[in-house]
């Protein structure tokens, strides 16, 4: 054991050798400690002072007695613990155990990676909320701190708790031990009433069983709140136990699952899509309304319209918020996978939002940014901050849920995960990857066969093979129209399908349509990032070139750390050479290329506008790194890959001729 540790989860107390340390009766100092333990960073004098003084005669004299009478219970004489520098304070923690700090790591990492004994030893750190008892008087920035960390760290102790209860025995006392904190922690988590009725049935309590039921069935209806799953559950498991050869054990957490996750619905092939809710972004001081309703109202929207995942209405959020319920208690209530959630402040001619996305069940961060813009025109603004937070919040959850799924066995992926498996291999570009993400997307769709995205995903392949030769491209480009039409059979408001119909038109040569598609993808959603990079594609080749610089822009604002940056940015590359702008070309092209995972095409790209810009020797490499793959690569196989028109097409022709490539 380290000889100093510090305790936030409860009254704080700091111990060394296990022995107490007095601290001046100030509620003040204890405050200023916990904030300095949980700050990431360095934090400023005059933000301490803001955060914790309301308008005293010398709030920096306040502040220096509280840090003498930190150092005097932290510091040794061989390590001083109080760190100031310039007009900062921090706190060195090295060699000290921190129970919140612990128990943040944990959930950084991943709770449900962690064995029973951590868990376990995780669990004996909650000895109540963060600083217990601990309230501040005229101090509404560090309350709202503090509510937001007993928020946060509430969450945790719940998915602690929750995975202790998945990989315990059933029935143990420790089990329900675990059970009963989880009720009491979360009571209208549907998943922890299951479990203990579950447990409970597993010792042989029915009668415990049926009097929680009742209690619980109570506890909903005085919140307004659908019993009816938690109460078609039971009789399942009750059904089960009752058919049950005698020695078999009973279902246990996979019936609790099916009935959770999808209530009064025995479809096998229904999709678990994700689920989101955006929970209303609160002003600075706690408030809602004004600027931060209409942010959340205008977020909610915008997801809603790019149909990646189901999301909570407006109403249901704001309803909940209502009874100043905290967003992860929310999200458990509302049996959602993930939770978004947000603050408003103004400073100085600055508006600021911050932005959290917490996965539900594990209680991780699993993005936070925060939006600094000066408020000039503050609709513009707000619209660009909220285009940045909704594509953030698409991407992060989609990379989440590839990358659960690809760590699942193939044969047991649902449709959603296939889907989400297939986009994996998908994003590889290779000829192999490509064939196996169709096996995928084949496999979503053979699970769900209204499954619009999986079509779209289809489509993609089908495009990929025709645009990189990898087949027959009259069979692939027919297959990947069948595909995108499907799509939009399917779900015609799916920006996705427009988008997928689009590309093929525009291998079949139909430009006008495929614009028509693409625009109406982007109108759909406007924060579809991938239809705004259609969009720059077909521009750049025979449409309106500083079209495509707009359109390439955009989608890169958008998402600017998409699998398809390398093709924004060649996309961005052939415009600027249509607009005889080479210098400008080759740069945007060698920017693409250096993507990992640009393919050789991208190549050609880099080496036609650097062969045009004069950079010979930057070109003939990238010519010689294709030619170690493609022998037989030329001017032909470039042009014949797009659709340029003969102005733009003799310039291609006339830097292939430069380098060896006509």
């Amino acid at each position: 054991m380290p000889c100093l540790s510090v305790r936030l989860l409860g009254p704080l107390t700091i111990l060394r050798d296990d022995l107490p340390v007095a601290l001046p009766a100030s509620r003040k100092l204890r405050a200023l400690l916990a904030y300095l333990v949980l700050a990431p960073h360095p934090v400023g004098r005059g933000r301490l002072c803001e955060l914790l003084w309301d308008v005293p005669n010398d709030p920096r004299g306040e502040l220096r007695w509280c840090l003498s009478k930190l150092r005097g219970a932290l510091d040794t004489p061989d390590r001083r613990r109080i760190r100031t520098q310039d007009d900062t304070v921090a706190l060195d923690l090295g060699g000290c155990l921190v129970d919140a700090l612990e128990v943040s790591q944990a959930a950084t990492r991943g709770i449900g990676r962690l064995d029973a004994e951590r868990l376990r030893a995780l669990a004996g750190l909650f000895a109540g909320d963060v600083l217990d008892g601990l309230e501040l008087d005229r101090s509404p920035l560090f309350n709202g701190w503090l509510v937001a960390q007993r928020r946060r760290f509430h969450a945790c102790h719940t998915a602690v708790l929750e995975r202790l209860v998945e990989i315990l025995p059933e029935g143990c006392d420790e089990t329900i031990g675990h059970l009963d904190r989880w009720v009491e922690l979360a009571p209208f988590d549907g998943r922890a009433h299951l479990a203990l009725l579950t447990n409970l049935v597993r010792r042989g309590e029915i009668g415990a069983a049926d009097q929680h039921l009742a209690a619980t069935q109570q506890l909903f209806q005085s919140e307004d709140l659908d019993f009816a799953p938690i109460r078609a559950a039971w009789r399942a498991i009750r059904d089960q136990r009752a058919n049950a050869s005698p020695g078999a054990a009973p279902t246990g957490q996979s019936t609790v699952s099916r009935f959770v996750a999808a209530p009064g619905d025995d479809d096998p092939v229904k999709p678990s899509h994700a689920s989101l809710a955006v929970m209303p972004f609160v002003e600075e001081a706690g408030t809602r309304g004004g600027l931060a309703d209409g942010l959340t109202h205008d977020i909610i929207t915008r997801l809603a319209k790019l149909r990646d995942f189901f999301v909570i209405a407006r109403g249901s959020v704001f309803a909940l918020a209502e009874k100043t319920i905290a967003p992860e208690e929310a999200g458990r209530k509302l049996n959602v996978d993930y939770v978004a959630t947000g603050t408003v402040r103004g400073m100085a001619g600055r508006l600021i939002v911050g932005v959290e996305l917490i996965e539900v069940r594990t209680a991780r961060i699993v993005w936070a940014e925060t939006f600094e813009r000066r408020p000039d025109d503050i609709f513009a603004v707000l619209d660009d901050i909220g285009d940045s937070i909704v594509s953030s919040i698409s991407a992060e959850i989609e990379t989440v849920e590839r990358n659960r799924a690809l760590l699942k066995a193939p044969n047991s992926l649902n449709a959603w995960e296939a889907y989400h498996r297939g986009l994996w291999h998908m994003y590889r570009f290779t000829r192999a990857e490509n064939e196996q993400a169709r096996h995928f997307f084949a496999r979503a769709l053979q699970l769900d066969p209204t499954f619009a995205r999986a079509y779209a995903g289809l489509s993609f392949t089908h495009w990929q093979s025709a645009f990189q030769r990898w087949g027959d491209r009259e069979r692939e480009s027919a297959l990947a129209f069948e595909s995108a039409g499907q799509s939009l059979l399917v779900d015609d408001h799916n920006p996705a399908a427009h988008w997928a119909m689009g590309r093929a038109l525009w291998l079949r040569g139909e430009q006008d349509g495929s614009l028509g598609e693409l625009e109406q993808a982007v109108k759909l959603s406007p924060n579809f990032a991938l239809g705004h990079y259609a969009l720059s594609f077909v521009h750049s080749q025979s449409g309106d070139p500083r079209a495509a610089i707009g359109s390439s822009d955009h989608s890169r604002h958008l998402s600017p750390f998409d699998p398809l940056l390398f093709g924004m940015l060649g996309a961005r590359a052939m415009a600027h050479v249509r607009l005889g702008q080479f210098e400008e070309a080759a740069e945007w092209a060698v920017k693409a290329a250096a993507r990992p995972n640009a393919h050789a095409v991208i190549l050609a790209i880099a080496a036609h506008c650097l062969a045009l810009a004069g950079r010979l020797d930057e070109a003939r490499g990238f010519a010689t790194a294709i030619r170690k793959t493609l022998p037989d690569y030329r001017a032909d196989d470039f042009i014949g890959t797009f659709r340029f028109e003969p102005d733009a097409e003799a310039l291609f022709r006339q830097g292939a001729r430069r380098i060896g490539l006509s």
